[in-house]
């Protein structure tokens, strides 16, 4: 099913665009995870932090992928934001390569082009990326007409996930830890100092069966995210997959009027591991989603570039027992601005090696990341 045409009226006094429609869901029964839920209209409720903090305990002592709702957006707010990305990623080639990102040197804002990546011998990665920096005077930067044109839009939004979502969630995660509220969020702040925080657009294109048969069905091997969380607004095309306690895989459910959210490597480092970065991958879709474009809108929560990522000193981790391993004390002389940076440029550099290949590479100082199939 794909987007309608018929033009909707602009939020906030932007352009209008093309309505768009999300797909139906799979009518196929697949192994889904069984996520917590978190309803973020309780966290300013009497005894709400305390309540949604311990639902947060049992989810990250499972897999570390849970659901928020009730987070402040309307479902047409965040249709809007489809509609913006699939208008970016129908621009022709050669408007959109002028806002290409500096990958090879570890900037992610911007355009990366499809097929960027080898992900087997002679087969590339089937993506393109649109990904939009805070709205802070030194991140600035150029961007196609459709991005200006609804700016005041994006910004509204970008700025609400992080103000009315992330801080809320990282305050949770504080209360666990039994640290004051705002630790995190100290870290995490918005207009005051630069991060690496972005709203990303980003398309999967489909493949034939006959490509898909080569990569094993597998599109994104597994891996962990870079920073601290990572936002994924419901994305009906089922792809997304979660790697489980034992190994396996299951797959994550797009319910209505949710935001999948999972704990990415700045956590588990700032952690000693307790908040577990979590590993997960994409797939082929289902039958009858298989040939569907999958169009994502996406929010990426890292800290302030020059916080170094040592562990906090949490009485709830010493009861615990957990203690640094080899990679948090390798990560302790990391800031998340190197970490990002060096990540970002591991994942375009070229090697001896496709994607497909590679179990385990080092990043920056030792420190090492593994993909998992």
């Amino acid at each position: 099913m794909a987007a309608t045409v018929q033009p909707i009226a602009p939020a906030h006094g932007n352009a209008a665009l093309p309505a768009y429609k999300q797909v139906e869901e799979t009518q196929y029964k697949l192994d889904w995870a069984d996520l917590v839920t978190l309803d973020l209209s309780k966290f300013d409720e009497p005894g709400g932090k305390a309540t949604l903090a311990k639902q947060l305990f049992d989810a990250i002592q499972n897999i570390g992928f849970f659901y928020v709702v009730n987070f402040g957006l309307t479902q047409e707010e965040v249709d809007r934001q489809f509609a913006i990305g699939k208008s970016v990623f129908e621009l022709p080639s050669e408007e959109k390569i002028k806002y290409r990102a500096d990958l090879e040197n570890g900037g992610y804002n911007g355009y990366k082009p499809l097929g960027l990546r080898e992900i087997k011998p002679g087969i590339f990665d089937n993506t393109e990326i649109y990904n939009i920096p805070k709205f802070i005077p030194a991140l600035e930067r150029s961007h196609p007409e459709v991005i200006l044109d609804n700016k005041p839009e994006i910004e509204h939004f970008a700025r609400h996930i992080h103000s009315s979502i992330v801080l809320k969630l990282l305050t949770l995660f504080a209360i666990i830890l039994e640290l004051p509220e705002d630790h995190f969020t100290r870290s995490h702040r918005y207009d005051e100092a630069v991060s690496d925080c972005h709203l990303r657009y980003m398309k999967y294109h489909p493949r034939d069966a006959a490509t898909n048969a080569q990569l094993n069905d597998v599109w994104v091997k597994g891996h962990t995210d870079f920073g601290s969380l990572t936002l994924l607004f419901r994305q009906p095309v089922a792809a997304l997959q979660v790697r489980t306690p034992d190994g396996g895989w299951k797959w994550v459910k797009p319910y209505d009027g949710s935001i999948t959210v999972n704990v990415a490597d700045a956590l588990q480092f700032l952690t000693n591991g307790f908040l577990k970065s979590s590993v997960h991958r994409v797939v082929v879709p289902p039958p009858d989603q298989t040939g569907i474009t999958r169009l994502g809108v996406l929010y990426f929560v890292r800290p302030e570039n020059d916080l170094e990522l040592k562990p906090v000193q949490s009485s709830v981790l010493e009861r615990l027992g957990y203690q640094p391993d080899e990679d948090t004390q390798l990560a302790a002389g990391i800031t998340a601005g190197e970490w990002v940076k060096a990540r970002v440029r591991s994942g375009v550099n070229k090697g001896e090696k496709s994607r497909s290949e590679i179990s385990e590479l080092e990043v920056i100082k030792g420190l090492k990341v593994k993909y998992y199939d």
